[in-house]
């Protein structure tokens, strides 16, 4: 007997594991039960496994029947004129979601023509087997596996518009890049998920070059001159909070000017740029350890209530403060109350960040580097039209870690910038390299990308 679990809970057996299986999957792609129902059967350990629970991982695939995929043009068709909808393809048995586990009972085929009878499923597109970050990368498949987990792990890190609402925020720290760019090598997942909406990045001059030899080693050489334009600058947000809080016996916090005497007074030097409520006013420029929200709060005693000291003894300096090495300047002040009714203050602080010597940068091919060199434009090696690069990295980053993609993504931008178009090219269906080299020529390059720089200095 074959035992039977529901979402971990044993249910009971069967005799036939093989057809209760198939009677699940026939009544799920009729419509008869759930479409979030996955089930799996396991030989070698002679178990069904019935998954329905929140969380899964699902993912949609054409269903195979005797070597024919079930969606035909003709439905294709009919989904472009709206007369029929994702629903219905699932309702009629062409689609279904599978799980991690279901995907251990199928073989899918990557594209159509690979179908044969063996086959179960049917991927829509080769480029789903990728996640959100991931399907970001132009010629994935170019590169070598581990350097597209990186650069996937490099546009989750990367600093860009999060959301557009960030100046109503209060968020613990948030970074916005100030002029964020839509990149010129594009994949499918940039349309579908509005990425305009949400850029991360810019469109930089690239130059493969060893310069000076202070780009070996992962370092790039940046352009001084760019970063003074405006390259890769962004903003840190850091939010403050001061509560006036009630403690026992009617005792709270009072917000304001702590008075001379209090315990742990820090001088009037300390509190001279506050006004008088003690909250600090926005576009103030605050220091290190700056006070932004003066407080006083009474001593806490164990012991019995009659105990309570009272008067200026009893009360000590508890202000809110910039962190120790940071500055910037007072972004926005919040007023509001907690759940319990009692004043919450919140204080945002925003910060410029420029790119300085020991930043990192990185390629969305797992390119990534820091700052070595910062080189004023008027020093910096130019091509014969007097392009200027904006980062100079090291060629002897590419033969070892294989980022042929990166090539690619380099001559692909190029002819972009030429033509004014977008290149697409997402996972398994990229722009061919012949044209791309074809429209470099066109533009009177050489068809490789490359050309002839002069030393500004020589």
């Amino acid at each position: 007997m074959t035992d039977i679990f529901l979402d971990g809970r044993f249910i009971g057996n069967t005799k036939e594991p093989e057809k209760l299986v198939e009677d699940i999957r026939e009544k799920r792609r009729n419509d008869l039960i759930s479409s979030q129902v996955n089930v799996v059967y396991y030989k070698h350990l002679d178990e069904i496994k019935v998954l329905s629970d929140s969380g899964r991982t699902r993912r949609p695939a054409i269903i195979v029947k005797n070597g024919e995929p079930r969606l035909k043009q003709e439905h294709v068709d009919k989904l472009k004129k709206g007369e029929l909808t994702w629903d219905d393809l699932m309702k009629t048995g062409i689609i279904e979601y599978l799980d991690a586990e279901e995907e251990e009972n199928t073989y899918i085929a990557l594209r159509p023509e690979m179908v044969t009878k063996e086959h179960t499923h049917l991927e829509l597109d080769p480029s789903i087997i990728l996640g959100l970050s991931a399907s970001f990368i132009p010629y994935p498949e170019f590169n070598r596996g581990d350097r597209v987990n990186y650069g996937a792990k490099m546009v989750g890190q990367s600093i860009g518009l999060f959301t557009t609402n960030f100046l109503n925020r209060v968020d613990t720290k948030t970074n916005v890049m100030l002029y964020p760019q839509r990149p010129l090598v594009q994949t499918y997942a940039h349309t579908i998920i509005d990425f305009d909406k949400h850029p991360n990045g810019m469109n930089v001059v690239i130059a493969l070059a060893s310069y000076e030899g202070y780009n070996t080693e992962d370092a790039i050489i940046m352009n001084k001159s760019s970063i003074e334009r405006g390259l890769l600058r962004s903003v840190m947000f850091r939010t403050y909070e001061a509560e006036q809080k009630r403690y026992m016996g009617g005792q709270e916090d009072i917000l304001g000017i702590p008075e001379a005497g209090v315990r742990g007074y820090a001088g009037e030097d300390a509190y001279k740029h506050l006004p008088e409520d003690g909250i600090i006013n926005p576009e103030s420029i605050v220091q290190s350890d700056d006070v932004l929200v003066g407080r006083v709060s009474p001593l806490r005693f164990l012991g019995s209530m009659d105990q309570f000291i009272t008067g200026i003894e009893n009360i000590r300096e508890t202000s809110i403060r910039l962190r120790h090495g940071d500055e910037g300047i007072v972004d926005r002040v919040f007023l509001s109350e907690t759940n319990d009714g009692t004043k919450l203050v919140k204080v945002v602080i925003r910060d410029l960040k420029v790119p300085e010597i020991g930043d990192k940068m990185a390629s969305r091919h797992g390119q990534k580097g820091i700052i070595g060199l910062m080189v004023p434009q008027e020093d910096m090696p130019f091509t014969e039209s007097g392009i200027v690069p904006d980062i100079i990295f090291n060629p002897h980053g590419i033969p070892s870690r294989m980022t042929i993609g990166q090539l690619l993504e380099i001559i692909a931008g190029k002819a972009a910038a030429m033509s004014s178009k977008y290149v697409y090219s997402p996972a398994f269906n990229p722009t061919d390299e012949k044209q791309i080299r074809e429209l470099l020529e066109s533009f009177g390059f050489r068809n490789d990308g490359k050309e002839t720089m002069y030393d500004a200095e020589t």
